[in-house]
């Protein structure tokens, strides 16, 4: 039996999809976004919230500890990285909840069963099952069987993704899925390798594919001020996906904050802490750019504009 490893289950989600949906977030990512809002998905193995704030300085973790990675200084809890695996039994035994296990393996059958208690709200609301991250096409494996699972139950599902995958994962999902929430950020190579790590070649070709198949998509482009909102590429955007064979239709989504305080937790920087939250006057003056190539464009999920076709 097939297994992956979570992070997170979020019930009644109403921003992943239609209707009220169950999310799932499978960990690790091959990119590396500075604006992502999920750090704690970037990683494919377990790691640990450090909330140093919480700690009351009981010196229980200790002991626990099997790599002796915990110290205690001024009465706070440090943490060394280098030497923690994220086994959590100093989490097991912290009253405070100041350390705290994220990522943990689950089967099909066990996930399968917590979304079919939500079944009722999809049948109510036209909703169903999100599989996000992370990168849920890096678990390709569980996606499928997932996928297979919930097609066998007659249960929605979207897929969450930035399109990083081979070409044989998409081809091979896409029949079992109902929806993907499709990732664009930025269409020059080069700028894209600096600000994610990687090529977005086979994004692109991995959007055309889903095109020629049919699939159904919206794409969703951050808007991240000073890396994304350029009208270069924000036009080179809409250029490709007017060009598909499919034209799709744009949900731009504004850079928020939500996940600093993750970061820290993490004992990763921020890289982003003085780049503004964009205007609503800014967001509609890029939504204008792709209404101007004939394309559907929402922000935030709210439709723009009243002459869009679809």
């Amino acid at each position: 039996m097939t297994t992956a490893v979570i992070f997170d289950i979020k019930r009644f989600a109403v921003h992943d999809g239609p209707g009220i949906r169950t999310t799932v977030f499978l960990k690790g990512c091959p990119l590396a976004c500075p604006w992502c809002h999920n750090p704690e998905g970037q990683k494919f193995a377990p790691e640990l919230f450090l909330r140093p704030a919480r700690c009351i300085g009981c010196g229980k973790c200790l002991p626990a500890c099997p790599q002796g990675a915990l110290t205690l200084a001024s009465g706070t809890i440090a943490l060394d990285r280098g030497s923690c695996d994220a086994c959590g039994t100093c989490a097991d035994v912290c009253p405070t909840d100041a350390l705290e296990t994220v990522g943990r393996a689950v089967t099909v059958d066990e996930l399968i069963a917590t979304i079919m208690r939500d079944r009722p709200f999809y049948q109510e609301s036209g909703g169903g099952v999100t599989f996000s991250g992370g990168e849920p096409l890096g678990q390709p494996e569980f996606l499928l069987d997932l996928l297979h699972a919930c097609r066998d139950r007659g249960i929605h599902t979207t897929v969450d993704t930035s399109g990083y995958a081979p070409a044989e994962t998409i081809a091979a999902i896409a029949e079992l899925v109902d929806l993907f929430l499709y990732d664009l950020k930025l269409i020059d190579d080069d700028a894209h390798r600096r600000y994610t790590g990687v090529t977005n070649r086979p994004i692109l070709d991995n959007l055309r594919l889903l095109s020629d198949i049919g699939a159904t998509v919206i794409v969703r482009v951050p808007v991240i001020p000073g890396i994304t909102d350029s009208e270069d590429n924000i036009d080179g955007i809409a250029r490709f996906v007017a060009a598909l064979p499919r034209p799709y239709p744009v949900d731009l989504l504004p850079y928020h904050r939500a996940g600093i305080d993750k970061y820290a937790r993490l004992g990763m920087p921020y890289r982003l802490a003085d780049t503004p939250i964009p205007s609503h006057a800014r967001m509609e003056e890029i939504a204008e750019i792709f209404l101007r190539h004939k394309l559907t464009v929402m922000i935030g999920g709210e439709r723009y504009g009243d002459d869009c076709p679809g």
